[in-house]
């Protein structure tokens, strides 16, 4: 590695001069910093800078920009596309010790937050204010991570993305500089929209450093309920009734039957093993019970049994815990095995097609994949429970992912509806978007001439082959 960075020792030197005991080459801290939740094989950085506000990334990265040595952005560590590995080395910069809320503003419904903010942390702290911040991607995400990969979840079919929920960031360029994206007003029509482009720029055209945030009121009444079905078209096809109803449901979950079977091992349920919606309602105690009826009424037409909704929060709270297990549940189906997680999203009305033709697939297979989606915009997930260790194993999860890419691009959909590009899906880009890529690699060059920002992700011509 210093033959690749011969100032690595110069690099390190300075950042120690600057941050002290938080900055370490310790292997162990290392290695903790080259991976995260996905199946790709981790590569650990030089070194690992800790940051604790705007101006110390400033200066992080005014020095390694003066010798040319990567920085990759490092948060919760819980992306799934390889977006934290060191590919190149070179510096990762930490900023979970960046996690002040730093401004609530009831009347606006909107705060400002640090990148390293928690998820659960922000609502925690919002309880008493009576607002929440609803994108939920089942892991306790960081903030920045969140905006970084432009995450969404199991709310979005109601609140929608990160894209549609922050108003601005403040973000380090490559360079050093630091810049504001926008402000807290509610549009403007001033210039580019800079806000947009860092959000699932996955830290390749800058660090973000605070975000400012939508936020919503929490709902008087919340319902949940699941209801089975006897095949997975006609839980697919309820769906799309739904969401074409104009029905305005918080969360729509679909799990096939083994994904099912999987929770009811892992989270102590009794669901039948079958495939199943989960599914939340938020509004006014009465407009709740009469969206849970109106679903009701729907599911039943595909030949749904055991619709059953619950107000008790003990009872939600532990049907979507179950939920958010499902990656854990899925590993566990198999001793000593990881899962290889992928998604796509497609128009809604071809969601039938494209997973069906998927679970075809995965009958002829010798793999285990588990099927759950937020089916409500056209996004679902797999996870291949396979060894690493096994090359047939990784070959066959690599083929049927491929399948199921090229099937949602097929259909007008996208490789990754949530997950982003990482390393794992930049091989599609062209496949997806053709020319565009052309532009998007121009922006790259022109804010980042040196590739020093999270090089390796995203584009596929720019990276480290």
């Amino acid at each position: 590695m210093t033959a690749r960075y011969p100032d690595l020792d110069q690099v390190i030197q300075k950042l120690t001069h600057l941050l002290g005991e938080r900055c370490s080459t310790a292997a162990a801290v290392r290695e903790q910093h080259g991976k995260d939740e996905s199946w790709h094989f981790p590569e650990a950085p030089d070194v690992v800078c800790f940051a604790r506000s705007t101006e110390e990334v400033s200066e992080i990265v005014k020095i390694c920009a003066a010798h040319k040595v990567p920085i990759i952005p490092f948060g919760a560590g819980t992306s799934l596309e390889g977006h934290v590995t060191a590919v190149q080395g070179g510096v990762s910069l930490d900023l979970n010790e960046m996690n002040e809320i730093l401004r609530v503003s009831p009347e606006d419904l909107d705060c400002t937050v640090q990148p390293g903010v928690r998820r659960k942390q922000l609502n925690e702290f919002l309880r008493d204010t009576g607002l929440f911040f609803p994108i939920d991607p089942g892991a306790d995400a960081s903030i920045g991570g969140m905006a970084s990969t432009r995450a969404s979840g199991t709310n979005a079919v109601r609140y929608g993305t990160m894209r549609e929920n922050i108003l601005s960031m403040k973000v380090v360029l490559p360079n050093g500089k630091i810049i504001s994206t926008g402000h807290r007003s509610k549009k403007s029509a001033a210039g580019y929209d800079l806000t947009k482009l860092y959000i699932g720029s996955e830290g390749t055209l800058g660090i973000i450093t605070e975000i400012t945030l939508k936020l919503y009121g929490i709902p008087e009444a919340i319902s949940a309920a699941t209801v089975s079905f006897p095949d997975i078209e006609s839980a697919v096809q309820s769906v799309i009734l739904t969401i074409q109803s104009g029905i305005p449901i918080a969360r729509i979950e679909l799990l096939d039957d083994v994904q099912v079977d999987a929770i009811n091992k892992y989270s102590n349920l009794d669901l039948a093993v079958q495939p199943t919606l989960f599914l939340e309602f938020h509004g006014s105690d009465a407009y709740v019970k009469e969206q849970a009826e109106q679903v009701n009424d729907i599911c039943s037409k595909f030949g749904a049994e055991g619709f059953q909704w619950t107000t008790k929060l003990e009872d939600r709270t532990k049907l979507w815990q179950a939920r958010h297990d499902a990656a854990y549940a899925a590993i566990a189906l198999r001793n000593g095995a990881q899962i290889w997680a992928t998604d796509v999203c497609v128009p809604i009305s071809r969601l039938a097609d494209c997973i069906m033709e998927t679970k075809q697939d995965l009958d002829e297979s010798f793999l285990i994949a588990p099927l759950v989606g937020h089916v409500g915009d056209g996004n679902f997930h797999l996870s291949f429970v396979i060894k690493k260790e096994n090359p047939e194993e990784l070959k066959e999860a690599e083929r049927l992912n491929g399948r199921l890419i090229e099937r949602a691009l097929a259909m007008d959909g996208t490789c990754t509806g949530e997950h982003g590009v990482g390393i794992g899906k930049k091989k599609y880009m062209y496949r997806e978007h053709g020319d565009a890529v052309e532009v998007m690699a121009a922006l790259k060059a022109a804010l980042d001439p040196d590739n020093i920002m999270n090089p390796g992700k995203i584009l596929p011509d720019m990276a480290a082959e």
